[in-house]
């Protein structure tokens, strides 16, 4: 019976435009093809959306992305890679 993977990389950045730039570049450094899905994640008790955070979320089902790699290039952007 085949393995079936269902690894995800969770980036999280400090705000949409740093997520919409980080989902658009992905493709462009890590040849990354599927969409890259984008989550406000709103920080505990805030309301203000101000105070939110983006998360990028993609699918890695083959495990092709390095996890260090993905950390250093979303740290160009204040990001960086939530562990599993």
């Amino acid at each position: 019976m085949a393995r079936v993977s269902d690894v995800r990389h969770v980036l999280v950045l400090p705000d949409r435009d740093a997520a919409e730039e980080v989902a658009e570049a992905l493709g462009e450094r890590f040849g990354v093809v599927e969409e890259p899905r984008l989550v406000r994640d709103a920080l505990a008790g805030e309301d203000d959306a101000e105070d939110a955070q983006w998360l990028v979320v993609l699918r890695d089902e083959a495990e092709r992305l390095d996890p260090g790699e993905l950390n250093e290039f979303v740290a160009a952007w204040e990001g960086w890679r939530e562990e599993p």
